[in-house]
């Protein structure tokens, strides 16, 4: 039994990640409270990897290390720091060639060794970022999407994907209500021939 990857994001209505360029996972838009960062933490606990790319990376590197051990963060937050800190990381990156937090880096070789561990893996894998989900997209690897929907448009901004070769197919597997107006929707991707 192969491993499934899963890209998981927050997005707007009209399916963007941000509406300013380096908002980072930031942005007003969001309504990110106690309740849903919950949501985040079990569903994180689920993966068996995460594959970031490196402006991902970079952003969670920056905070969730010293989150995890800072006293006066709420502990939901010290729950998620412990949780990407101690969970197996692949950094995608043609710049970088080291990090820590039990982190492998690969760099241009990235689409064949992410199938190999897609391969030899058994539960999900989580991809964060646009970049990387778009490669994984486009190289038929990617297995299902877990939107974390936000009540905004914006109207502009960064897309949940880069580019999109052909429509993409999907498959409503759940659907839940979160905290103020954010609905998780997670899909199956239907496989292109």
């Amino acid at each position: 039994m192969a491993g499934t990857f899963v890209y998981w994001m927050n997005v707007s209505l009209d399916l963007r990640i941000e509406h300013a360029a380096g908002e980072s996972g930031g942005g007003d838009w969001l309504r990110i409270d106690e309740s849903l960062h919950r949501v985040f933490n079990e569903r994180a606990r689920e993966l068996v990897a995460m594959v970031q790319g490196r402006v991902v990376y970079e952003t969670m590197e920056g905070f969730w290390p010293r989150a995890a051990d800072d006293a006066s963060a709420p502990e939901y937050l010290r729950e998620y720091g412990r949780i990407w800190t101690s969970a197996p990381k692949v950094l995608v990156s043609r710049t970088r060639t080291e990090a820590g937090h039990n982190t492998r880096v690969i760099g241009s070789d990235a689409i064949e060794r992410l199938a190999e561990l897609r391969e030899t893996s058994e539960g999900p894998i989580g991809i964060g970022g646009a970049t990387i989900a778009t490669q994984v997209l486009e190289a038929n690897l990617l297995d299902e999407l877990v939107l974390f929907t936000h009540p905004a448009i914006l109207g502009a901004g960064r897309p949940l994907f880069d580019r999109m070769p052909e429509p993409l197919g999907l498959d409503l597997l759940e659907e839940r209500a979160c905290s103020q107006g954010v609905v998780l929707h997670r899909y199956a991707v239907r496989k292109q021939p």
